[in-house]
């Protein structure tokens, strides 16, 4: 989320964020990009410390979502978190849910624990994967509430585009994790991207739109400095909130 998500724009680093994330979990990725990033001693302190309680390791088989958060409350996946400075205002926002946050960029990872700790902040589950893989492997079907996947790497260049995360094969994959009642929010700042997810979710029967076309930012959604800046520029944002119907 924020300035990064699968196939982030603020570019994860390669190395595992610590010895608690197996370097075997980071395999050939398709959901997002690897680039080089300094991790600062306060993130890796962060993941030294927060990983045990807070994070979460990739197994090839289901995963216990109330075991985990201790509670029997909605979960929602977040797919890029970035630095996870709004990830952990959302879960402020929204106590009353939990968030499995996924991301690769190391410094993110250590960012979003640093974060959770300083704002006291408990409703939130780090991953540190293959986006694909947790939802094909580690995820029940109708074990999620919502499916946030906040400014995700465009690809500009009409012959990358096959490579943007959301496209009808991966929404194919996230639908049947949703509860049906259940939600998915896009957002993004390319408005060529914003026309494909618009077609993308829109040619899914199992799902309706909350809007005419493109929705009102949501209130738990804040403004990112990243998303600021965009405006600044003149740049749009176009969020798109779809339910699942059944």
């Amino acid at each position: 989320m924020t300035d990064s998500t699968p196939t982030p724009e603020n570019a994860p680093e390669q190395a595992a964020p610590s010895s608690q994330v197996p370097p075997e979990h980071l395999r050939a990725i398709r959901s997002f990009v690897l680039r080089q990033g300094h991790m600062t001693a306060a993130q890796q302190r962060a993941i030294d410390t927060l990983w045990p309680q807070f994070g979460v390791d990739y197994q090839a088989a289901p995963i216990d979502l109330n075991a985990r958060f201790g509670r029997d409350n909605p979960k929602v996946l977040e797919i890029g978190f970035g630095m996870g400075t709004a990830t952990v205002e959302i879960a402020k926002r929204l106590p009353e849910r939990d968030f499995l946050a996924i991301d690769v960029h190391g410094p993110g990872v250590g960012n979003i624990l640093k974060l959770m700790e300083e704002e006291q902040v408990g409703n939130i589950r780090v991953m540190r994967h293959d986006a694909v893989e947790v939802v094909e492997n580690m995820l029940a079907d109708g074990a999620l509430e919502g499916i946030h996947i906040f400014f995700p790497d465009p690809w500009h260049k009409k012959r990358h585009n096959k490579r943007r995360l959301v496209q009808t094969p991966f929404v194919a994959k996230l639908l049947p994790k949703l509860k049906k009642g259940g939600y998915i929010h896009l957002a993004t700042d390319w408005e060529e991207y914003a026309v494909q997810m618009l077609e993308v979710l829109s040619g899914f029967d199992s799902l309706k739109n909350t809007a005419a076309d493109y929705a009102p930012t949501p209130a738990y959604r804040p403004e990112t400095k990243f998303e600021a800046r965009g405006k600044r520029l003149g740049h749009g944002v176009w969020d798109l909130v779809f339910e699942k119907t059944e």
